[in-house]
């Protein structure tokens, strides 16, 4: 006689033969809903859908709007692109295929071969993804060995991925394929090609973007945006990762067993403190300018990047005062609600704009100025004798997540303002087709931060996160092309450093707690870092503004 099992969705229980397949059941629920459903949660578990359910258990459907199905997604279109890349070149023909970063909605590939990545062949992978689409090719997967995984991604030519599991803890290593070419991806995938049906393949620069849907609308392709700045700040910062031998983390592994990350340390902190000095020296050399503009999303280290510039100015002749725009925030009951009904302390409108521009216009006419400041234990703005005149010298170093909108400051002279965009843009990649987002590194950071400043649990900020990033899409990404100057905060070391604070903190989010998934990301993920400790980081380092021991007030 068939085994039955219950199982309960939406609430409702209903039977099912013990050993029917997750991606078997969830057809049953597919029309009603607008999003693909790409995993499922078994008792609070996440499964794949070609898992099986054994027992009686609750199910809670993932779609690709939710961020963890959106992720699957996107894994699960990398694969398909790659298969189809060496598909139409050849296995032998492509000497490597690397993902390197985010352009917009779109990830940057460069494949490495005898063939030139023109329209003619983008439009050829293109063509044979699609294909693979139309046939809902299943999308395998295997656990073998570390040792058989190394000699895999050998034979492979894969040797980022050779490199970075001598290094692994854990004794066995899942492996995706497509009709048989093998890949490591460090996340769930979809249950068969057929899910990846909105992308678009085209040439750009010396490779190719995949261009994928946002997680807002999931079936809906956006127009691809370049962002020539940012893309050559990444770029530039890939470049010294290469010339270093640092763009891996199995690399960054090797460094620190071989000779020490001390070396390495020194170096990045030397190469960004270099890089303040060109823009202090630009900025000294346009002369008139008043007011320096500084932007970035949460964790970019605006404020230790303020105060060192500052100190750059100033060794170059100015008189430069920071300013953190938080302290033109309106007073708390006059804070603006988003569309949940709560406070929305990321838009422009929690800024007392007209305080902030009538004190401005002040300051540059040559008046004395009383600046306030904000007591967030109160939620009041306050004045508390900080005056302020400025003279020749004078430059105001201003920070503040608004920075580059015209609208905060369109009542000032354009060519007194100096803008700067800031943001922690990785140049380390787990491997060739595993990408560090930018988004992970500031997250890490702020979990660290916000625990040792704040006493915010890891759950509270993983919990906050998606309004912080919804208010960077609205407020802070739009602009960061209008920028006179980026600067990249990433340090190639930190994440092995952060990896000693953020594990504890993560390990302390209960199961079964809405955070607990990405908090078993975020450990999978910190797991490929040998850990450092913090001794070394100089005290005037970025990454003091999270870990602590910072000589400014941050």
């Amino acid at each position: 006689m068939e085994q039955k099992i219950t199982i309960t969705i939406q609430g409702e229980k209903r039977q099912y033969p013990a050993g029917i397949s997750f991606g078997e059941i969830v057809q049953e629920y597919q029309e009603n809903l607008p999003d693909a459903i790409i995993l499922v949660m078994e008792n609070g578990r996440l499964r794949e859908l070609h898992k099986c359910a054994r027992q009686d258990c609750t199910l809670e459907f993932v779609t690709t709007r939710d961020a963890i199905g959106h992720k699957t997604y996107k894994r699960s279109a990398c694969l398909l692109l790659l298969k189809a890349v060496y598909d139409v070149a050849g296995k032998e023909a492509v000497e490597k295929a690397i993902l390197h970063f985010s352009v917009g909605s779109g990830l940057y590939f460069t494949i490495q071969g005898n063939f030139v990545v023109d329209e003619a062949f983008t439009g050829e992978v293109k063509a044979r993804m699609l294909e693979m689409v139309e046939q809902q090719l299943p999308i395998r997967k295997r656990s073998v060995g570390t040792d058989e995984a190394v000699e895999i991604f050998r034979q492979h030519g894969m040797h980022d991925k050779e490199r970075l599991f001598r290094y692994r803890r854990v004794s066995r290593v899942n492996i995706y394929s497509i009709e048989g070419f093998e890949d490591y991806f460090y996340g769930f995938m979809a249950h068969h090609t057929g899910y990846i049906r909105h992308f678009d393949v085209f040439p750009y620069k010396e490779g190719l973007i995949l261009q994928l849907p946002e997680r807002s609308e999931p079936t809906v392709l956006p127009p691809f945006r370049p962002q020539p700045k940012i893309f050559q700040v990444q770029m530039d910062a890939e470049k010294w990762g290469r010339t270093q031998e640092i763009s891996t983390v199995g690399e960054l592994n090797e460094k620190i067993a071989g000779e020490g990350f001390e070396r390495v340390l020194l170096i990045q902190e030397a190469m960004q403190e270099a890089r303040l000095s060109t823009i202090a020296h630009r900025i000294v050399q346009e002369g008139n300018k008043k007011f320096i503009m500084i932007a970035g999303p949460s964790s970019s280290g605006k404020t230790t990047f303020s105060h060192r510039l500052s100190i750059q100015l100033a060794a170059q002749g100015l008189r430069p005062h920071p300013v953190a725009m938080d302290n033109y925030f309106k007073n708390r009951e006059d804070t603006p609600l988003d569309e949940f009904g709560k406070k929305n302390f990321e838009c422009l409108e929690a800024i007392d704009v007209a305080q902030f521009t009538h004190d401005m216009q002040r300051l540059l006419a040559g008046e004395r100025v009383e600046l306030p400041e904000f007591n967030f234990k109160t939620g009041l703005r306050e004045y508390r004798g900080n005056y302020l005149t400025l003279g020749p010298e004078d430059v105001l170093v201003l920070e503040g997540i608004h920075g580059l909108n015209q609208k905060l400051s369109a009542s000032l002279p354009e060519e007194s303002k100096f803008k700067i965009y800031i943001s922690a843009l990785t140049q380390l990649n787990v491997d060739e087709h595993n990408r560090i987002p930018t988004t992970d590194g500031r997250l890490i950071r702020r979990i660290v931060r916000d625990a040792r400043t704040r006493g915010t649990s890891a759950q509270g900020t993983i919990a906050m996160w998606p309004s912080v990033r919804r208010g960077e899409e609205e407020n802070i990404f739009p602009y960061q092309e209008e920028a006179d100057e980026m600067f990249n905060s990433a340090l190639v070391y930190e994440l092995a450093c952060l990896k000693v604070y953020a594990e504890p903190l993560l390990f302390g989010i209960p199961k079964g707690t809405p955070e607990f998934q990405e908090a078993k990301r975020l450990l999978k993920f910190l797991d490929y870092f040998i850990p450092v400790p913090s001794e070394a980081v100089p005290h005037n380092s970025i990454l003091r503004e999270f870990i602590g021991g910072s000589c400014f007030k941050v």
